[in-house]
């Protein structure tokens, strides 16, 4: 019977204590949905490559040459941006380069815009379409954050055959946003957002030798809108 009765006891204190931990977990009721609530997330294009000279490429010139040119085409199973199908946005070019080794050997070469591209809203992820021609090279875009810092995020190798859309999640910055990439900063409610400075190209040094081909099409980012479309009007801007 005293034993009956202590795994009673013993029952009735881990229910008190499961229920006491559950209760602790409980969000806020107000604070459900609160987060969904503040995220406008929409895929946008950043640049669909369609402007003669706004690219250009560079290389070691002891590793070889770099040319880069727009020629007409598109990837076969791209799928537009549904609010920029009424839009007559231009879609004919894709950028191409290439690189004519002069020797084996670890090497890279870099894609660049005439000027950083600023992606609106607080960035996600970021993609971009690729003709990799299957050989081990690593395709890594270039970015700068808020305060103008240069990151590199790895996008994958570019060892398949046709067009393939190559996708990177951008990392978080930390609570404070004072380290990590920064995307925004409370002082600064009318500036946020990172900037696209390139791409870079590592090289197998086993498969550097004759040319190479590499073309790239519609850049694209699936960006957290809300800052954006809610800004304050009355506010003064900090952009002279």
């Amino acid at each position: 019977m005293k034993r009956t009765i202590f795994a009673i006891v013993l029952l009735a204190a881990g229910a008190y204590v499961y229920a006491q931990n559950a209760n602790a977990g409980d969000p806020d009721p107000e604070a459900i949905g609160t987060e969904e609530a503040r995220q406008e997330i929409k895929e946008i294009s950043v640049d669909k490559f369609e402007h003669e000279g706004y690219w250009t490429s560079f290389m070691s010139s002891d590793s070889g040459y770099a040319t880069t040119r727009l020629f007409e085409g598109s990837p076969r199973d791209k799928e537009p941006i549904e609010d920029e199908s009424d839009q007559n946005i231009p879609d004919k070019f894709v950028l191409g380069t290439r690189i004519d080794f002069l020797h084996r050997g670890h090497t890279s070469f870099v894609l660049r815009p005439n000027r950083p591209i600023p992606i609106e809203g607080i960035t996600k992820t970021i993609s971009v379409w690729a003709v990799g021609r299957n050989f081990n090279h690593s395709l890594t875009v270039l970015i700068e954050d808020f305060f103008g810092k240069p990151y590199e995020l790895y996008m994958g190798k570019l060892n398949f055959q046709g067009w393939k859309q190559i996708r990177v999640a951008v990392p978080p910055q930390t609570e404070d946003g004072t380290s990590g990439i920064v995307q925004r900063n409370y002082h600064y409610n009318n500036q946020l957002g990172i900037k696209i400075r390139g791409f870079r190209i590592d090289v197998d040094p086993m498969e550097a030798l004759g040319s190479y081909y590499i073309y790239l099409d519609d850049l694209r980012a699936v960006t957290d809108l809300f800052a954006e479309n809610n800004r304050d009007e009355d506010d003064m801007r900090d952009d002279w």
